[in-house]
């Protein structure tokens, strides 16, 4: 199910978006925190008590020679986001202790290991950077290994090493790879050996296979990442792959995207007409999506999208994140300060969402 796209429709250069690389520079200072701030509490005042210590799903990792090989590829301005921040586990680490998070689950953000240089070697050089920093702070930092999909025998030994050899918490995949989405049939044995090992995995937006025409010149992030996640996880949840391989556990990033808005509307319309392949009414679509987990805090969940999530699916299916570094502090501290406030969530529904449900993911974190 790969897709290739016509000529573009007429490209505006993402420097008119952001005033060029002088903005960039100027919206770095929001992302960086330095040991010298990490001491200033940024919890938020909670209504029933003090803040649990957090469990963040969604974070990123920028290893050793990592970002330099992004720059010489052309991605300094991967997907059109403004600047591609630095990373250092102490930077990180100084973060989590200003924001009260006990762990961050690492991973590898878009482009992710196929962006011009060898995929195989890329995955397998950035998992063991992660390893490495996951073995240095056990209790701080866990990691989703990178894949080199679409080459599905590649990633199945891959997997298998990250797995079994460097004891990742996990995988990472995004929702597509060169216009091939994660429905591809293709996908089917790597989905059973997840299934198999009742794998955790987490899924990442990126550009679509025909940004060009979608975006309109924004950059992708804004858009684009939220239509291609529900693109993919939708068309998943069509072709039955979620009814296929229960076991496998896929967290789904900003709050699900456009998820909880347009399930019924897939799962209504899956019930008259043969999609995905798929006789009508023979996938619980709406079932399987409400399976599957959700990451909520990254991006602006608040004050409408998490409303729209937490109609979708129960506490027990949400997740903490923050994004960082590609997440600027400022935003990562107004939604820890919106999650501590919310009348959405009661005082439970908040301790499963910052750190019970990741405990009972990755119980080596326990």
């Amino acid at each position: 199910m790969g897709h290739e796209c016509g000529g573009a429709f007429g490209r505006r250069e993402f420097v008119q978006g952001v005033a060029g690389a002088a903005a960039a520079a100027g919206v770095a200072g929001t992302f960086g925190v330095t040991a010298a701030t990490a001491h200033a509490s940024a919890g938020g005042p909670r209504k029933g008590g003090p803040t649990p210590p957090k469990v963040d799903v969604h974070a990123h990792f920028l290893p050793e020679g990592y970002r330099e090989a992004l720059i010489a590829n052309g991605h300094a301005q991967p997907d059109g986001f403004p600047l591609l921040p630095t990373w250092s586990a102490e930077e990180h680490l100084a973060m989590m202790d200003r924001l009260g998070i006990r762990t961050s689950m690492l991973s590898v953000t878009s482009p992710g290991v196929t962006f011009g240089e060898d995929p195989v070697a890329w995955a397998r050089r950035v998992n063991e950077a992660g390893a490495r920093t996951v073995r240095e702070h056990p209790r701080r930092f866990g990691l989703f290994a990178s894949l080199p999909v679409p080459d599905v025998d590649a990633a199945l030994a891959e997997l298998r090493y990250a797995l079994d050899v460097l004891e990742a918490d996990g995988v990472s995949l995004l929702t597509n790879v060169d216009g091939v989405y994660l429905g591809d049939e293709r996908y089917e044995p790597l989905y059973a050996e997840l299934h198999r090992r009742k794998a955790v995995v987490f899924v990442h937006p990126t550009s679509p296979a025909c940004w060009e025409a979608t975006s309109f010149g924004h950059p992708r992030p804004v858009l684009e990442f939220l239509l291609d996640t529900t693109r993919a996880i939708a068309d998943m949840a069509l072709r039955g792959t979620f009814a296929r391989y229960p076991d496998m556990r896929m967290i789904i990033p900003h709050a699900g995207a456009a998820l909880p808005v347009l399930a019924d509307r897939v799962a209504g319309l899956a019930e008259l007409f043969p999609l995905g392949g798929q006789e009508p009414g023979a996938v619980d679509v709406l079932g399987s999506l409400q399976r599957l987990y959700y990451e909520v805090g990254a991006g602006f969940p608040f004050p409408r999208h998490i409303a729209a999530l937490l109609d979708f699916v129960d506490t027990s299916r949400v997740l903490f994140g923050t994004d960082f570094p590609f997440g600027g502090l400022p935003g990562i501290e107004a939604n820890v300060k919106a999650l501590a406030e919310t009348d959405l969530l009661d005082d439970r529904g908040r301790r499963r969402v910052l750190r019970d449900n990741a405990l009972a993911l990755f119980p080596r974190l326990r």
